[in-house]
């Protein structure tokens, strides 16, 4: 599906030479004061913004764009460092009796062993000459005082030794992202997302600002491996049953003109500013780009406009850096890129409003396209 929407990106990207030729347009082009004036006085169907100390508090309270991670995710608490019985789980039954005529035990032995007891879904086990004992919720050790003393009242004499395998109930799924994908058992009740994704060898080095999916019963819990590493206080405790998936992050942004490089990429932490999305695809192209202006290209929803609301004067948005001043430089390392902009580096200057306009009016079908895909 990202080869797809890569294709369609590069095809519409491709098309605008032709497109600008048509209209003696130049390829691309910085913003200037002269073209913020024209773009109020003749009303087009774009709004266009100068990004500045000053404008950047304005555009931080403006509705999110594009693909959103809207999961939330659930915070650390202390576990115990024993496991409970659930069902499902595996006993193995050791039992020693000296006595001569035990009841338990071969005359030549003094030990029998039941191996792979099962603990039924009502959370028993059956012990012979005992009868059905209850486990579920108890510890190990719990357990085997439990049955220890039922044991003994018919057979004074006998020893119990209780081992446990961990069944469903004490499991938990490491299901992609990781070295050795599998179903690990929980040692106790302490177990952690780290802990489990490290014991699945690390995640792989080829993921992009790798995702964590937590998917327990019903519902679905998200974060970055990123902000789970610089926040201890999120590496959650897992529950038996938990599926855990680490994927790519989907978000991404697209590039075109005079760029290192002219694609799709995809976001390498969790927020990318304007400077971040320039070392991501390249830099500018020295000899060609015109570094008095970005365009980033950017389509709110019709909520957004509305009366009352925070947010643009349209829903198509064009934002100009200007990255040959201390404020242009520093505001761009503050200004935060959305998933599915389009950051365009322009090649020379823009005379008047008409042409930004075709830059929009051929970029958006691409940009429209593209985030319909994603989604």
């Amino acid at each position: 599906m990202r080869f797809m929407i890569h294709l369609l990106a590069i095809a519409g990207l491709l098309l605008l030479p032709a497109a600008c030729a048509r209209g003696r347009l130049p390829g691309g082009a910085p913003v200037s004061e002269e073209i913020l004036k024209q773009a109020d006085a003749e009303t087009p169907d774009f709004a266009l913004y100068s990004v500045s100390r000053a404008f950047l508090p304005t555009v931080a309270q403006w509705p999110a764009t594009g693909k959103q991670e809207n999961l939330r995710w659930i915070r650390a608490s202390q576990g115990a460092r024993t496991q409970i019985i659930q069902p499902g789980d595996k006993l193995t039954l050791r039992i020693w009796d000296s006595s001569d005529n035990s009841l338990l035990t071969p005359v030549s032995e003094k030990v029998v062993q039941l191996q792979d007891v099962t603990v039924t879904s009502n959370g028993t086990i059956f012990m012979p000459y005992v009868g059905n004992i209850s486990v579920i919720g108890l510890t190990p050790d719990l357990a085997r005082e439990a049955m220890q003393s039922a044991l003994e009242i018919i057979v004074p004499s006998a020893q119990l030794q209780l081992d446990m395998t961990e069944g469903r109930n004490n499991s938990v799924d490491l299901v992609s992202g990781v070295a050795s994908p599998g179903t690990y058992p929980m040692p106790d009740r302490n177990y952690t997302v780290m802990g489990l994704i490290s014991a699945g060898g690390g995640i792989s080095s080829s993921l992009n600002n790798p995702q964590i999916r937590l998917v327990r019963g019903g519902a679905i819990y998200g974060t970055s491996v990123d902000n789970l590493l610089n926040n201890p206080r999120l590496d959650t405790l897992l529950k038996g049953g938990d599926r855990i998936f680490v994927e790519e992050d989907e978000r991404y942004f697209l590039s075109f003109g005079a760029t290192g490089q002219e694609d799709l990429h995809i976001f390498s932490k969790d927020r990318i500013s304007a400077m971040d999305a320039v070392s991501i695809m390249g830099g500018i192209q020295d000899n060609k780009a015109d570094p008095k202006g970005l365009l980033i290209l950017r389509e709110y929803s019709g909520s957004a406009v509305q009366a009352g609301s925070r947010g643009p004067r349209q829903t198509r948005v064009v934002f100009s850096v200007d990255l040959t001043n201390a404020d242009g430089l520093f505001s761009a390392r503050k200004f935060q890129i959305n998933p599915d902009d389009l950051i365009i580096a322009t090649e020379s200057p823009i005379n008047d409003v008409l042409t930004v306009s075709n830059i929009i009016g051929n970029f958006v079908g691409v940009f429209n396209a593209t985030s319909t895909i994603g989604n």
